[in-house]
């Protein structure tokens, strides 16, 4: 198999979907001639055509209603938002229309599109180009959110996203589009199940729950005795893959980018200390970014604000230690 990272992977499974369903297409900011901010689109509008691989304005709303549109229309439009923060002013579009469409209808009619977005800091994008925004979505019914960790996660999801009858908010780590190769499939046995999460590594001290560039700082953080479990799927989450490890464990700690107070980490941390109290040694912890309006763009002040392995670590072992 082909050694892949991860914004390679995505255009990958771009490719090979157009490539299996002419209905698939992609709008976006940039996505044609330019192959899109980060290259996930190259080349795609030279192989499939500027009718499949639309550039549009500069308009969010106007990207989201128009793949409504397509998706009403019996097209799979995959759209690109060019940082996941732009796609607050498409917010009404999404939940509002898109993540409506089914109940609304009762059921007569489906919204099959993928809003792609890169998330999450790191790279000195400061205020409009740094946040992760995932609990807003995950917070809306209808709406479906993936936020994969690993090139091959980002392939068979995104492959699994396309192909869902309804809405999926897919946001990935740009942090990670070019940190690490793996090999990664092809074709059918390259997609992956939503709602699914990835055992990184079994553990018996305590558990880390954790999701998209969290995994990476996890691992480097957590003790070879700490089980890391990767939600790669944030909504719907595998909240029994999490209780099945506590139950061994007795600990656990959930890990997230984003601002502490309402971050998904605590929406993870609530459900299991809800399902998990008999088995609990201690209270379920958050290890996540502080209560900062926004990322600062000056490199040590970013660096204060996000999370590391050694934040990571001592948050750990805080929990270790109750």
């Amino acid at each position: 198999m082909p050694e892949r990272n991860l914004v390679q992977a995505v255009r990958d499974a771009l490719y090979e979907e157009m490539e299996r369903d002419d209905r698939v297409c992609i709008l976006g900011e940039d996505v044609g001639r330019k192959g899109g901010v980060f290259k996930a689109t190259e080349g795609l509008q030279q192989r499939f055509g500027p009718q499949r691989v639309l550039d549009t304005p500069l308009a969010e709303s106007s990207i989201a209603a128009v793949a409504q549109g397509l998706a009403l229309e019996g097209f799979l439009p995959v759209a690109e938002m060019q940082f996941a923060d732009y796609s607050f002013p498409a917010f009404n579009q999404i939940v509002n229309e898109i993540a409506k469409v089914r109940y609304r209808s009762n059921g007569d009619f489906a919204c099959p599109l993928v809003i792609r977005a890169p998330t999450g800091g790191g790279g000195r994008g400061a205020l409009y180009h740094s946040q992760s925004p995932e609990a807003f979505y995950c917070h809306v019914p209808g709406l479906k959110v993936v936020l994969p960790s690993t090139p091959a996660d980002a392939k068979g999801l995104l492959k699994a996203a396309i192909r869902d009858p309804d809405p999926v908010i897919f946001l990935e780590p740009k942090k990670l589009y070019r940190a690490e190769r793996q090999e990664v499939g092809d074709g059918e046995a390259a997609v992956l199940p939503m709602g699914v999460a990835s055992l990184v590594r079994p553990g018996t001290d305590l558990t880390a729950v954790t999701y998209g560039y969290m995994r990476a700082v996890t691992v480097q953080a957590a003790s070879r005795l700490s089980a890391i479990i990767d939600l790669r799927t944030l909504r719907p989450w595998d909240v029994e893959s999490c209780i099945r490890s506590i139950e061994k464990t007795g600990r656990v700690a959930v890990v997230y980018e984003a601002n502490r107070t309402g971050g998904f980490g605590a929406e993870v941390a609530a459900e299991l200390a809800e399902r998990c109290f008999a088995s609990l040694d201690a209270p379920v912890s958050r290890i996540a970014s502080p209560d900062v309006p926004a990322m600062p763009f000056s490199p040590p002040l970013e660096h204060a604000f996000m999370l590391n392995p050694d934040k990571v670590t001592d948050g750990l072992r805080r929990v270790a230690r109750y």
